[in-house]
């Protein structure tokens, strides 16, 4: 038999949010839950002064090397001390946290690509304290991609048991959709998407069902051009690549329980034609994965929830989904990289 593989490295995320309870909570699920050995990057007398607050129960052991979590995470939660958190009130984030929130990133991406840690997970974010800080990136994607300037374009996907979608512009207004779609910008992002479904997926021939940017998939030009002009060629040329490629289909008609068995994964042209309906289909099992980098990085796909961080009420479970297909990915890609 040959040796384990590296622990999970999760991130500490935004101090004054939920983070650091769902992580003590899916520590203490780790049986219930089947969850593979993890350690975290956070400050050890943080985590056990939250213990206190929110009444949890939880040993915190303190390592200095991440494969220490192997031998302690059945018995403790292991953490590999990022140094000093400023302190803060649950519910309230400040500045003063900006710093250790990205040192905890910055040190789990080194692990993962030196092998120390099979793949990272991050608790979620506060933006708005960041970019106070003077954080330019416009989330966790981004960042992650500017600390490997040898991968190509990142792509966020939300996936869960029943549905994965992709959407090839993110973060921008409505307003500027249209003009940001590109053919080529499709053409990467289905090349990138059909990649990790066969190398962290594990399927070998995946599926992508393309939806138009319009409704009715512009109805034959009379309610818009892009559908044709752009998104099409995209699909003629994905598949001209080998990559089964189908569409641009009515948004409105690719969701439901039929159509979905058809496709692997949808590519949506703007955000909440993807996350509106996974968010509908499975709101609390949901993770977000980004395509393209040379690690394997998932996060639960919900935010800080400031407003409930103080209450004790936090569920784990997206923290969990979230380690969980970390795990299943960073084992499929370790395969996949095995020549038979």
């Amino acid at each position: 038999m040959g040796l384990p593989p590296p622990p999970l490295a999760l991130t500490m995320g935004e101090p004054a949010g939920i983070g650091g309870e769902i992580t003590l909570k899916s520590w203490v699920a780790r049986n219930a839950t089947g969850l593979t050995p993890f350690f975290v990057l956070d400050n050890p007398a943080r985590l056990r002064a939250l213990c206190d607050d929110l009444d949890l129960d939880v040993p915190v052991r303190e390592i200095v090397d991440p494969t220490e979590a192997l031998a302690v995470f059945a018995d403790a939660l292991p953490v590999l001390s990022i140094g000093e958190v400023p302190p803060v009130q649950l519910g309230k984030p400040a500045p003063t946290t900006a710093q250790a929130v990205l040192r905890s990133i910055d040190q789990a991406v080194v692990l993962a690509r030196g092998g120390l840690a099979s793949a990272v997970v991050t608790n979620p974010i506060q933006k708005a304290i960041l970019y106070g800080a003077g954080f330019s990136f416009q989330g966790h994607t981004d960042y992650l991609a500017s600390l490997c300037e040898d991968s190509p374009q990142p792509v966020m996907m939300l996936a869960s048991e029943v549905l994965r979608v992709v959407p090839v512009t993110v973060h921008i207004p409505l307003s500027k959709v249209s003009a940001a779609l590109t053919t080529d910008a499709i053409i990467e992002t289905g090349r990138i998407s059909a990649r990790a479904l066969a190398q962290d997926f594990s399927i070998p021939n995946p599926r992508l069902a393309i939806a138009g940017l319009n409704p009715h998939a512009g109805e034959e030009g009379g309610l818009g051009k892009e559908d044709a002009s752009v998104i099409a060629p995209a699909i003629a040329a994905l598949n001209a690549e080998g990559i089964t490629a189908s569409g641009p289909y009515p948004a409105d008609s690719m969701f439901h329980a039929v159509a979905r068995k058809k496709y692997d994964a949808a590519l949506c042209m703007y955000h909440d034609q993807a996350l509106i309906p996974i968010k509908t289909i499975a709101f609390d099992s949901a993770v977000n994965v980004t395509l393209g980098l040379p690690f394997v990085r998932t996060s639960p796909d919900h935010g800080t929830a400031l407003d409930i961080a103080n209450q004790g009420v936090a569920s784990p479970a997206g923290l969990v989904a979230a380690l969980k297909m970390a795990a299943a990915h960073a084992t499929s890609r370790a395969k996949s990289r095995v020549t038979p």
